[in-house]
């Protein structure tokens, strides 16, 4: 007999991949505690890593030897210095068990950012936002927290280290450069802004993620009227954690003080038509090739907190272009 309530068929489906997904996260919770107890032991048999390098080496060495052949090729020499090293970073933490949410992946990786700050940040956002090992590469790489930390003053920095990014004001939303590297746009080629939002629509999923917490997709090419007068808004998004409309503008040049003018234009439309009573002031966010941060700063309020102009980059810099890059600002 066929099974004709598509509904039932659906519903026991979702109930298995949950149950499989809660065996995978027990599992995993369970291997990640197990290398860090083993990682425990093997530097509690070098007494502390003060015994000499020599025969740390050797008991690393014939450990693995030992454990290969009873449990496999994971048991490599390599694989156990990162169980050494994973408890040497993470031993102070009060209580092991439920402390260790993410990957093994994930860990081997966070154990390789030397400043603390920075490897608490990414764990705490890895959790939080249920990043892929991929995705925790690539946000590393594209220096999220450098970029967070650079728009911070002391006491933002010191909460992104403890809290990861904690969304409260339009200014905690911003980043500077955005990196845009998915869109597969060359930095040096020639495109226009029509193309540029079609390859961020194309990628809208990666352009989430870069975007920050607590964003969803509204409208793009957002037609508006003034005076029997239209325009268009590129793109169009809702920040459900500030409950405010973001609205995006794309310049593929140096930004110019009639394109902040225009997006106050926008931000105000936005602020007396879209939204409502209990909704947050609109915010308006300019993506362009290059700035004057003079200009920007002589062309908004002094109080401005809604109007920000941001960079954008079409290629990953490394780590000493990156560094150069946020000097520069």
């Amino acid at each position: 007999m066929k099974l004709t309530n598509n509904n039932f068929y659906q519903e026991i489906k979702e109930l298995l991949y949950s149950a499989k997904n809660r065996v995978y996260q027990t599992i995993n919770t369970t291997m990640t505690q197990t290398y860090f107890q083993i990682g425990k032991r093997i530097v509690e048999e070098e007494q502390g890593g003060e015994i000499r390098a020599e025969y740390g080496s050797a008991l690393l060495k014939n450990l693995s030897s030992e454990l290969i052949k009873e449990f496999g090729k994971g048991y490599s020499e390599q694989n156990l210095k990162n169980m050494r090293q994973f408890y040497l970073i993470y031993q102070k933490r009060q209580t092991v068990s439920s402390e260790f949410k993410l990957s093994w992946s994930h860990y081997i990786f966070l154990t390789r950012i030397e400043n603390i700050n920075e490897r608490n940040f990414y764990e705490i956002e890895s959790i939080e936002n249920s990043w892929s090992l991929r995705e925790l590469k690539r946000q590393f790489d594209s220096g999220l927290f450098e970029r967070l930390k650079l728009s911070s003053d002391k006491q933002k920095v010191k909460e992104l280290s403890l809290n990861g990014q904690v969304i409260q004001t339009a200014q905690d939303l911003i980043k500077d450069p955005y990196i845009l590297e998915f869109v597969g746009l060359p930095e040096l080629s020639s495109y226009s802004e029509n193309e540029l939002e079609q390859k961020l629509i194309d990628k809208l999923e990666n352009f989430l993620l870069e975007l920050g917490k607590g964003f969803t997709f509204v409208a793009r090419q957002k037609r508006i009227t003034i005076d029997e007068k239209h325009f268009k808004v590129d793109l169009v998004f809702y920040n459900r954690l500030l409950k405010s409309f973001v609205v995006i503008d794309l310049k593929i040049g140096e930004l110019k003080h009639q394109d902040i003018g225009q997006m106050m234009m926008y931000v105000n439309y936005f602020d007396r038509f879209e939204k409502t009573d209990d909704e947050n002031s609109t915010i308006g966010i300019i993506l362009c090739k290059d700035k004057s941060k003079a200009l920007v700063e002589l062309t908004l309020p002094k109080d401005n907190n809604q109007i920000y102009a941001s960079k954008y980059l079409t290629i990953l810099p490394n780590k000493e272009e990156f560094k150069k890059l946020l000097e520069d600002e």
